[in-house]
């Protein structure tokens, strides 16, 4: 079978064929109307022909129906019949989740981990998260379990786009913490240029990332211990960040103390950036699906 796969972010839209393996990626920037920017990266590809049509979508989301309310795409934001639309354009079967869920259920399939029992994040534009227990993907009761963006890691901290306050993904996404560098005098105009920064050693951007390296081990260790997974794979640009890590890690020992907690592997997603990618192909996999089409 031929699959479309779409991944639909508040930074950018990608797309591919999976057709035993991916394929060429298209990418483009998000554009003010999503829509226009989706159709520009599928039309190319479903002309070569496609069979069914997977979908990685930052959430939250209204689920199966994939009725979708990105918090990072305000065009969307009251809600966007995502999956009824690439139904009635492209003519195919769609299945459709939360994109940090398929970087779930991407690594499980493909990453090697040689565990049934993980969570998959992505920070980026977002902070999400997917769980995989007992081989199976976990929808929760409206398909959102796992958002784990929305941990609270510091309950005097920023606003976020929930409406709540110091949220994971308030502290942790890419461009927070750009706008908390900025704020105490960083001239980086965005995430790249202050992780080259940081790489340079900027004692600010170093600051930063550690900052949210910190949040992330809070966020993490609180999640190892409800959940009992075995590995967390983390993908996303800011996951590619190294200064994040060493802080992550030692905030995660401090506070995930329970002995089942201690020897969980927190690594950086396998897969790459295209883990959403083969997660919306791996939909169409029954142990990954368990709504009616």
């Amino acid at each position: 079978m031929r699959t479309l796969c779409l991944d639909v972010g508040g930074t950018k839209v990608a797309g591919a064929i999976h057709d035993g393996a991916l394929g060429e990626v298209r990418r483009r920037l998000t554009d003010a109307d999503p829509w226009q920017t989706i159709t520009e990266v599928l039309d190319p590809l479903a002309a070569q022909g496609i069979d069914q049509l997977g979908v990685a979508v930052g959430g939250p989301m209204q689920w199966p129906e994939g009725v979708v309310s990105p918090l990072n795409i305000p065009a969307w934001r009251d809600g966007f019949p995502l999956r009824e639309r690439l139904a009635d354009t492209y003519g195919v079967p769609v299945r459709l989740h939360n994109d940090a869920p398929c970087v779930a259920i991407a690594e499980h399939w493909q990453g090697g981990w040689g565990v049934d029992d993980l969570l998959g994040m992505v920070v980026a534009t977002g902070v999400g998260g997917g769980l995989v227990l007992g081989g199976r993907l976990v929808d929760g009761a409206t398909g959102n379990a796992g958002h784990l963006g929305h941990f609270v890691v510091d309950p005097d901290g920023p606003p976020c786009g929930c409406g709540g306050r110091g949220c994971l993904e308030a502290v942790a996404r890419g461009p927070a913490i750009v706008a908390w560098a900025q704020a105490r005098g960083s001239r980086a105009l965005d995430g790249v240029a202050l992780a080259k920064l940081a790489a340079h050693g900027d004692p600010l951007a170093l600051q930063a990332f550690a900052r949210a390296g910190n949040a992330l081990g809070v966020a993490i260790a609180s999640a190892v211990q409800l959940l009992d997974v075995r590995v967390v794979a983390v993908s996303g640009g800011i996951a590619q960040v190294p200064s994040v890590w060493p802080t992550l890690r030692r905030t995660l020992a401090v506070h995930a103390r329970l002995s089942f907690a201690r020897d969980v592997r927190v690594e950086p997603a396998r897969l790459g950036p295209e883990a959403s990618l083969l997660g919306a192909a791996a939909l169409f996999e029954d142990r990954y699906w368990q709504a009616a089409d």
